[in-house]
């Protein structure tokens, strides 16, 4: 237990140092990505994109007429679903004989201003699925370089040069260890991204038959 706790312990560093400079490039992309994973969970919440109650209660709330802009007001604030049903109710509280093309355009707007939000980031952590294996093979590289450069002499040792060559071979698995989380996780927010898309756009369009009807009703409103 005490060799395999020594080794556990001193291999990281060792491997960190034998790999060389190139590998210091990888290391910042693995504690970026690892910054990007956590913040998209947290931003990608169910609670702070999509509630699944609120569609049922503001169509309950506007059943009988609109209602006053203090709930619109915390209803644009509850999420990103609420300011997207938010702005439908805004703009018919300003104009009654508002029709169905314009409630569905600002409904388009601010899906879209949503969407922005939702893929913050993500952009970047596929980048970084995307280098790191390039940055990998770069090291891998240098590392031959250096390595044939330094046995250029005539006196070439087998085992040191097959020790050289494993040691090159750190960046590439480096870059394989970083890039493939990254893209699991890039591909799963994408996925959440399209499902919550999805589910913005049911409830917009939910919310918009029921908005004609109220609006139908108002007075002033066009027969």
């Amino acid at each position: 237990m005490r060799f395999q706790s020594h080794v556990e312990g001193v291999d990281l560093l060792k491997i960190v140092q034998e790999a060389g400079w190139p590998i210091w490039p990888l290391i910042l992309c693995s504690i970026a990505a690892v910054a990007l994973i956590v913040e998209r969970f947290m931003a990608l919440r169910t609670a702070r994109i999509a509630p699944g109650y609120l569609l049922g209660e503001v169509i309950a709330v506007t059943r009988n007429g609109l209602p006053n802009t203090d709930v619109v007001a915390k209803l644009a604030e509850n999420s990103l679903l609420g300011s997207v049903l938010a702005s439908g109710l805004k703009l018919l509280a300003v104009d009654p004989r508002v029709g169905e093309v314009q409630l569905r355009q600002t409904f388009e707007g601010a899906g879209r201003d949503a969407a922005h939000k939702m893929d913050r980031y993500l952009n970047a952590l596929g980048s970084i699925a995307a280098a790191a294996p390039l940055l990998g093979l770069f090291g891998t590289v240098v590392g031959m370089i250096e390595i044939f450069g330094s046995q250029g002499g005539g006196n070439t040792n087998p085992a040191e040069l097959a020790h050289g060559i494993s040691t090159a071979l750190y960046n590439t698995a480096a870059g394989l260890i970083v890039a493939i989380p990254s893209l699991m996780f890039y591909r799963y927010f994408r996925g959440r991204v399209d499902d919550y898309l999805h589910t913005l756009e049911q409830s917009s369009e939910q919310l918009l038959t029921q908005l004609m009807r109220v609006a139908a009703q108002r007075p002033g409103a066009t027969k």
